[in-house]
């Protein structure tokens, strides 16, 4: 029995959990989902190993507040994804938790009524059933892998995964990415530092061993091989952006030196854009403008999109909240999305084939 007197002195209640086994077979894969999920994964890896000339798009809301509108832009995503097939592999954002510099709103996950219930059980529900319906769909999708644990309840239907600015740095992350099955892009620091992220590379590719849970629930040490499918996401910084030729250039040096792959995928949005969603078309046509110029490095884009312009404040009624519109960052909607990708297939699409 725990003394009280010097143990969890903060904690206030821990409430019980049902097991990753547990949810899966509540929501279990289907054939359709398995294939999605595998035939994503593998066109990435065949992307960073320059087997496939399409650029990978990571594309979709900063954050997934409402599952029914991820399932209508999910809807529009799978129609754009089939007519820019031959240039660009669509993979949409489905992003379940927000890391935060200070506090806010931390993702479906964690809050998914909005109201501060906290009711994260409910919340891995609704992220699982989400990411399986778009995959039995068909749409591949994209995660951020934030939190350590919630990985074992719907990493398997991750075709790519992301590490974030403000975890790229930290050894536990590093070393859960280790064991993904999917390729993996760290992006650099806030500050722009992109040493972490290639370090976040080098130690990932490498065996690891750490505590985790299994799929039972129980705490195990989780041995890893090593994830040979890595790359780094420029995101910008503190001192500005890092997509223009000269920032991409120097990537590739600093990737090179550390005997890396110089795979690069371009964040149109964060420090890139300033947090302005207009200029992520402005990055996404610098990006363009240097493939058709002979760029061979980067290899992906991720833009932030929703169905509608723009963010919105969570109302304290939310009955109010406007249709479509991000809660966290603001996103370019819908229709400028399909056009900004549309214009620019047929910028890169002869660029892209060449490479190979």
């Amino acid at each position: 029995m725990p003394d009280k007197r010097i143990e969890n002195i903060h904690v206030h209640s821990e409430d019980s959990l049902l097991t990753p086994e547990q949810l899966k077979r509540k929501f279990p894969l289907t054939e359709e989902a398995v294939s999605t999920v595998m035939r994503g994964q593998q066109t990435i890896k065949d992307i960073l190993n320059r087997k496939d000339h399409r650029m990978l798009v990571v594309v979709g809301p900063c954050s997934v507040h409402d599952v029914a509108v991820a399932r209508e832009y999910a809807g529009n995503l799978h129609e754009l994804a089939r007519q820019v097939a031959d240039t660009f592999f669509l993979t949409m954002r489905v992003y379940f938790e927000k890391p935060r510099t200070n506090i806010g709103w931390q993702g479906l996950i964690n809050d998914p009524f909005l109201d501060h219930s906290y009711k994260i059980e409910e919340g891995l529900h609704l992220a699982r059933e989400l990411l399986l319906d778009l995959a039995t769909m068909g749409l591949p999708t994209a995660g951020e892998a934030l939190d350590l644990v919630s990985p074992q309840y719907i990493q398997d239907l991750f075709s790519w995964t992301a590490i974030g600015a403000r975890t790229t740095e930290s050894q536990s992350h590093r070393k859960m990415a280790s064991g993904l099955s999917s390729a993996v892009g760290f992006k650099n620091g806030t500050d722009g530092n992109l040493a972490i992220a290639i370090n976040a590379m080098r130690a990932a590719a490498k065996e690891n061993h750490f505590l985790s849970v299994d799929p039972k629930g129980h705490v195990a040490v989780v041995r890893t091989q090593g994830n040979p499918y890595t790359h780094v996401v420029l995101r910008g910084g503190i001192n500005g952006p890092n997509y223009d030729a000269a920032s991409i250039a120097a990537t590739e040096k600093q990737l090179e030196r550390a005997g890396l792959k110089t795979n690069i995928m371009v964040d149109c949005s964060h420090a890139n854009s300033q947090k302005d969603p207009s200029r992520q078309l402005q990055v996404l046509q610098d990006v363009t403008r240097q493939i058709s110029n002979g760029n061979r490095s980067i290899v992906g884009l991720m833009i932030e999109s929703n169905l509608n312009w723009g963010n919105q404040k969570i109302p304290d009624d939310r009955s109010a909240l406007k249709h479509g519109v991000s809660i966290t960052d603001q996103c370019i909607d819908w229709a400028t999305t399909a056009k900004a990708l549309l214009e620019a297939r047929e910028q890169v699409k002869d660029p892209l084939s060449a490479r190979i």
